[in-house]
């Protein structure tokens, strides 16, 4: 028998609860033992979760979990950043093995976390902390090891990607859709972590790491959220052929690493820009499988239990076979690879001016983009007002984002240009 003690009660918690023990039985047939939910601990013990908890396991004294000798793997479910990298420590310094879903602790704390485990001769396991039911930990750990990763790119925040379907099938405006996904459950009271990118960042700089064996680096990440999209950008993302999603990018170019979070138009035909609604979608590119997809539900009680409790088997499994460090908890860090700076990135864009509807203003915005070795792919005008502003959209082939941001910059100080310019990174093939 492995026992297991959860930290934490709420949404999470109480999905790998019921998880747990309703599937305790077919637990038991699978692995051969028994995995026993000795103790949960929490703050509130008298919410009905509506589980059915044996008597003795609540507790709110999380000391019941980190000082029982029989309690094998400890689970953090708390979120936040502490007392929860404190809970994990010390659980650690315990002897005890851990399970977190904690993202955000992991991105920007993981390395303290996973030197302790390394010392102790424990394991992390954090499947849950990545799009939620989709294993993709397991995955880029696993099944994947094979490969040298070429790209990575995620719909892996829920929230956003609600709201920017729900802008794109109904053209609503942003706080429209923000509102509705807060009365359903999918966007919090603060949702800033969500549409502001930072959710997704804290996901990217896990899978980074596992693609690519750099150390965890969100400092080095460019953000950027879904707040500034309006309906008109999706409209004419639409009419081009393309898709707005907020999308998590890694990828390798010449010794170098991309990573960066920001809405990205991509053409509609590919699969990961039929991802609709609060599910998730990474892709991975391999050097020997190619392109792969994985999807699923991101987010929820039972689903994001369902990953936990898969840790949960993993660890198990490894200490029923005295095989501790099977499998590493994160890729030994290669050599010296750069992450590459924002400015030296290479992308299409696309771009919306506010503009006079006089002659000779395109000749000026594609004189400057020209000085600036930005090339036109195409252009969209609009219900032509003479004399007055009226949007003038352009498609660029691949350019450099420094010389993108100082033609704006130029652009936007011309007096036929009524209001700042909007630009939005485009991927996908040249010419799709």
């Amino acid at each position: 028998m492995i026992n297991v003690g959860i930290i934490g009660f709420g949404i999470v918690g109480s999905g790998t609860a019921k998880v747990l023990l309703e599937h305790k039985d077919i637990l038991r047939e699978r692995l051969g033992f028994e995995i026993n939910l000795k103790r949960i601990a929490d703050l509130d013990i008298k919410r009905d979760r509506g589980i059915n908890v044996p008597e003795g396991v609540l507790t709110t004294d999380v000391n019941m979990i980190f000082n029982d000798p029989d309690i094998q793997i400890v689970v953090e479910l708390i979120g936040g950043i502490r007392p929860a990298k404190d809970f994990i420590l010390k659980a650690i310094q315990n002897g005890k093995h851990v399970v977190t879903a904690n993202k955000a602790l992991l991105a920007t704390e993981g390395t303290d976390i996973f030197d302790a485990a390394y010392k102790a001769g424990v394991e992390v396991g954090f499947e849950a902390s990545v799009a939620g039911a989709i294993p993709i930990i397991k995955v880029m750990k696993e099944g994947l090891v094979a490969n040298r990763i070429k790209a990575v790119y995620g719909i892996i925040n829920g929230t956003s990607n609600y709201i920017l379907t729900k802008m794109t099938e109904e053209g609503v405006e942003f706080y429209d859709a923000l509102k509705e996904a807060q009365k359903l459950g999918y966007a919090e009271a603060d949702p800033t972590l969500d549409i502001e990118g930072i959710d997704t960042a804290h996901k990217l700089t896990i899978l980074a790491t596992l693609s690519y064996g750099i150390p965890l680096s969100y400092n080095s990440i460019h953000i950027e959220g879904i707040s500034k999209i309006s309906s008109q950008d999706i409209g004419f993302a639409s009419e081009l052929g393309y898709k707005v999603k907020l999308l998590a990018i890694a990828k390798e170019s010449e010794g170098e690493i991309e990573l960066r979070v920001h809405p990205t138009m991509l053409p509609k035909e590919y699969l990961i820009s039929k991802v609709d609604g609060p599910f998730n979608a990474i892709y991975v590119e391999g050097d020997a499988t190619g392109s792969t997809l994985y999807y699923g539900r991101g987010a929820g009680s039972v689903p994001t239990g369902s990953a936990v409790v898969s840790d949960i088997v993993d660890i198990a499994r490894n200490i029923q076979k005295n095989a501790i460090g099977r499998v590493p908890t994160i890729p030994k860090i290669f050599g010296d690879i750069r992450i590459k700076k924002i400015d030296d990135v290479i992308s299409k864009y696309y771009f919306r001016f506010s503009a006079l509807d006089r002659p000779g203003v395109l000749s000026k915005i594609s004189g400057i983009l020209g000085n600036y070795n930005i090339s036109i792919a195409s252009v969209i005008q609009k219900g032509r007002k003479i004399g007055e502003a009226v949007p003038l959209v352009v498609l660029t082939h691949e350019a450099k984002e420094k010389d993108v941001r100082q033609a704006v910059n130029e652009i936007d100080q011309l007096s036929v240009v009524m209001d700042k310019t909007i630009f939005i990174r485009v991927e996908g093939k040249e010419g799709s």
